[in-house]
């Protein structure tokens, strides 16, 4: 499958801040959805529900929720690991984790059509996600981050270069501690774009937001990724 994206891509995740307890009367699921009529309006490519707590119920009603906002835009919706509730849902994909079932199992599941991102801390990692048929992996932390602490050390720039270089043209977007001001360091090094939870989650309004796509955009031309089948 090709989506044809335009570089560079950008992948907005979801805070992870529902609970088992969060309903669709929660604020923290409406803050979800008003940054995904946000994310649909700025232009973001694709957006991951990565809301790990909640219960199957209401991740489902979530993910219909966000599919129906960008129902008619060019933005596509993946779920976390839950190809099913995806599928379910009527959302574009899944992206898995290298806890998550392969790749090429859940394209034998549910169509080559079902868009598969996955995510991957090493070459090794990006090379297998390419070999089972992933549609494009998020790649890092490429610079120091809190959130992704647990993986250990950033793997940097020069890691990021050289699995660009090795994997193209499957499409790796760069993800940890990424910012207006060094995004233009991760495309040069090669990634086809930036994924981010912080970077497009940390806004008082949709214009920031919407200025936060701009200037990403900025700093690439426009050219066609085309997102390998």
């Amino acid at each position: 499958m090709d989506l044809n994206l335009l570089k560079p891509i950008l992948y907005l995740s979801t805070p992870g801040a529902t609970t088992k307890t969060t309903t669709p009367a929660s604020e923290e699921f409406r803050d979800i959805l008003r940054q995904a009529s946000a994310a649909v309006a700025s232009g973001i490519q694709l957006i991951q529900i990565r809301e790990k707590n909640l219960t199957a119920r209401v991740l489902f009603e979530l993910a219909a929720s966000v599919v129906a906002i960008a129902r008619g835009s060019a933005t596509r919706v993946l779920v976390n690991d839950r190809a099913d509730v995806a599928a379910g849902a009527g959302a574009h994909g899944v992206h898995l984790t290298t806890q998550s079932l392969a790749p090429g199992l859940i394209r034998n599941a549910f169509g080559r059509s079902f868009v598969t991102g996955a995510s991957a801390h090493s070459l090794d990692e990006a090379r297998e996600a390419r070999k089972e048929g992933a549609n494009f992996a998020v790649f890092g932390p490429i610079f120091p981050t809190p959130a992704k602490g647990k993986y250990g050390p950033p793997v940097g720039l020069g890691q990021l270069e050289a699995a660009a270089r090795k994997l193209a043209p499957f499409p790796l977007l760069a993800l940890g501690g990424i910012s207006t001001r060094n995004a233009n360091e991760c495309l040069r090094a090669g990634a086809s774009g930036i994924a981010g939870i912080s970077l497009f989650g940390d806004h008082d309004s949709s214009q920031n937001l919407a200025a936060t796509v701009a200037a990403i955009n900025a700093l690439s031309k426009p050219d066609l990724a085309g997102v390998a089948e």
